[in-house]
């Protein structure tokens, strides 16, 4: 069976969806891997690499694409991939599966069958490919240099001759995978960490970082299946942001995770709130990307208002190409070890929750969440 790993040709993504690690494994099983040359070379992994692992290395992404059994991405297949692949082909990436319905119909009218990693379930049989996860740690920690970086003055308590300066207050909103290691960052550097997330439930593991838990009450339903957090009526988002004004206010640095599968991100701060802010103080935007969680926000820019700079950075994992590799890759080879049989052959059983749950295309179709998107777009566009 055939592996290919093309390039990923995003602007700004540094990222290769197989490292040479993952590589010797498939090899070592009998698998033929061809990597696209150069393919990893911006996280760090050069062609000889891929080649002692036991990687082919390929004369063109055309004949590497047409008789390829899986194509491993990190993002989108772009429409010249697509049109090279093979019916029955099977496709792994980030797809943005929920925001893409022009590029799942294009897939499913190709005949190929498309697994988008972001739809990973959240259940135990399927923790070492989620991806989320994977990839949200290393931003929760990016975003924290970031704001040191960023901030004119010290994150841990100093004292010195000339006297002691506090430690600097850092507000992290949302306690996810990157909010979690956002704390732990921020507190291994020293600051004074507050936290909030509209699930209660999350308040013993801010504790157990060593922040404090900034408690206001929320509805029952706020936490939804898969540990996501939910929506809030309008009301119940205005009163947290009247609570939420004072510890803005307070902070030198705030950092936003919130997100919301397949819409936009909520607004947690406010225009007003961010003026209130201290001159010099820094917000990092991790949700920029869906819009943002501060009003002022401009996904892949900083920008400064009434002296607070606000960065809304995109693709973080990216930032980290190493790394963040090393984890999507093994990720992936999670949902290989359930595609490829002991004998090494190609098997999609859509009777497997992880497999109907990350599905996007089948058989010249659009399943699970793809049908879904499809559904909505065909309803938009004719409303």
């Amino acid at each position: 069976m055939k592996i290919a790993v093309p390039a990923d040709s995003e602007q700004g993504e540094m990222r290769v969806a197989l490292v040479p690690e993952t590589v010797a494994r498939l090899t070592h099983a009998g698998q033929t891997v061809v990597v696209q040359p150069d393919a990893g070379t911006n996280a760090g992994f050069p062609d000889a690499a891929y080649i002692m692992a036991g990687a082919e290395m390929a004369e063109t992404v055309t004949d590497m694409l047409h008789d390829a059994d899986i194509v491993l991405k990190v993002g989108q297949p772009t429409n010249q991939e697509i049109d090279n692949l093979k019916p029955g082909a099977v496709v792994i990436g980030l797809l943005r599966a929920r925001t893409s319905p022009d590029m799942l119909s294009r897939l499913a009218n190709a005949g190929v069958t498309a697994f988008a990693m972001e739809l990973m379930p959240r259940i135990a049989r399927a923790q070492r490919m989620d991806v989320l996860s994977s990839q949200s740690s290393l931003a929760g920690y990016k975003a924290v240099l970031m704001a040191a970086n960023t901030i004119g003055k010290f994150f841990p308590l100093m004292m010195t001759a000339a006297g002691t300066i506090p430690p600097a207050t850092v507000l992290v909103l949302g306690a996810g995978v990157a909010g979690l290691q956002a704390i732990a960052t921020a507190r291994r550097l020293g600051a004074r960490v507050e936290a909030f997330d509209i699930r209660p439930v999350v308040k013993e593991q801010v504790e157990s970082l060593g922040a404090k838990f900034v408690d206001i009450p929320t509805p029952e339903d706020s936490e939804k299946e898969g540990g996501y957090a939910g929506t809030q009526s309008e009301e119940a988002q205005r009163l947290q942001r009247e609570t939420l004004a004072a510890h803005v206010a307070s902070a030198d640095v705030v950092i936003t995770t919130a997100l919301i599968p397949g819409r936009p991100a909520p607004v947690l701060i406010t225009t007003e709130m961010t003026e209130a802010m201290k001159p010099g103080s820094v917000i990092v935007d991790l949700a920029a990307e869906a819009g943002g969680n501060c009003e002022v926000t401009v996904p892949g820019r900083n920008v400064e208002r009434a002296g607070v700079t606000i960065l809304g950075p995109v693709n973080i994992p990216s930032m980290m190409p190493g790394e963040a590799s090393v984890l999507y890759s093994r990720n992936v080879a999670g949902l290989l070890d359930l595609l490829i049989s002991p004998e090494g052959e190609l098997v999609v059983d859509f009777e497997d929750e992880v497999i109907a749950g990350a599905g996007v295309t089948h058989g010249g179709k659009l399943v699970g969440i793809g049908a879904e998107v499809a559904e909505a777009a065909a309803v938009g566009g004719s409303g």
